[in-house]
């Protein structure tokens, strides 16, 4: 009978470290806040503990690697950087080392960012390494990118070129008949215009329809971008454009010049680039502010003076004139 009691004990007492042992392993770990830690290419899961411990995700890198060797079965840990929850729990840390799901970090380029700036976003982007050149004018396309801490800067612009090429030419490859560009390199010239004339989604196809009438008849575009890129590069001008600037001869200047800016003075979204290849059917050819956020279109000169007048009006009225 005391062999049975012994036994019995014994028993009671594995049970109890198991459960005891399960506990600690998927229950709530120390860490208040997320914590980020790195773990180098052919790093052991010593390595892997040890960094934990040190950034407070775990309370002793000797258990967990203990309790993973129970637990864990023949893991495999991923070298990255790992952003680990607030009070993860040391099985959910295995998982997302063993399953690679390392941290995801993105350069964001808005629509509409000129080269100058999206270089400038590359440059600030923590975790990249090694520099990059302005990229060429139009050659990316506006969107979140992901990398990781260690990426090159020249690797992730390459992929926000290769998606500017890629969406160019299946967007060129579906346009309208009859449009007023003639080439994939006009179609970016031209949205990165209407990219910079409207922030209103709803007006891009008829503000792309204003431009493309005015190509055809060999009307000046009269775009005020065009006129601040040679002299800021895409940058906010931070004040009135000049009466010298609008008659700069200088290869963008569209008050100066019919057609064409030399090239594109900005990144256009895909938006942009859908409405030029895609314009409405519209024969205006001016349009102006309304004071609301957007813009009054006008198939004629005399129409246009009127609205411009009432334009002039609403400014007056708010003392900015």
């Amino acid at each position: 009978m005391r062999k049975l009691g012994c036994l019995v004990l014994l028993i009671a007492a594995a049970v109890i470290a198991a459960v005891v042992a399960a506990n600690m392993w998927a229950g709530s770990g120390p860490a208040r806040q997320a914590v980020t830690i790195t773990v180098p290419e052919g790093a052991s899961l010593a390595r892997a503990a040890t960094e934990l411990e040190k950034a407070g995700a775990i309370r002793s890198a000797t258990r967990f690697r203990l309790l993973a060797r129970v637990f864990g079965g023949a893991t495999r840990i991923k070298a990255g950087e790992y952003r680990i929850p607030a009070g993860a729990s040391q099985k959910a840390i295995l998982a997302t080392l063993d399953e690679g799901k390392v941290r995801q970090r993105v350069v964001v380029v808005p629509e509409g960012l000129p080269s100058i700036m999206v270089h400038d976003a590359l440059m600030r982007a923590d975790g990249l390494t090694g520099d990059v050149a302005v990229p060429r004018e139009g050659s990316v396309l506006p969107d979140g990118y992901a990398y990781q801490k260690g990426d090159s800067r020249a690797a992730v612009l390459a992929r926000m070129q290769d998606a500017m090429t890629a969406y160019l030419k299946k967007a060129w490859a579906g346009r309208a008949k009859g449009i007023a560009v003639s080439t994939p390199e006009q179609a970016v010239i031209l949205a990165s215009i209407v990219e910079k004339e409207t922030g209103k989604p709803s007006e891009r196809t008829t503000v792309a329809a204003v431009y493309g009438n005015r190509l055809r008849i060999g009307m000046p575009l009269q775009a005020d971008p065009t006129v601040i890129y040679p002299i800021t590069k895409g940058r906010p001008l931070g004040r009135r454009i000049r009466q010298s600037e609008l008659r700069a001869k200088n290869g963008y200047n569209t008050y100066a010049s019919p057609g064409l800016p030399e090239g594109p003075i900005a990144n256009p979204g895909r938006a942009s680039i859908d409405a030029v290849l895609h314009p409405a059917t519209s024969p205006a050819l001016y349009f102006v502010a309304d004071g609301t956020g957007g813009h009054v279109f006008a198939d004629t000169l005399e129409e246009h003076n009127r609205n411009v007048a009432k334009w002039y009006a609403i400014r007056r009225a708010r003392g900015e004139m």
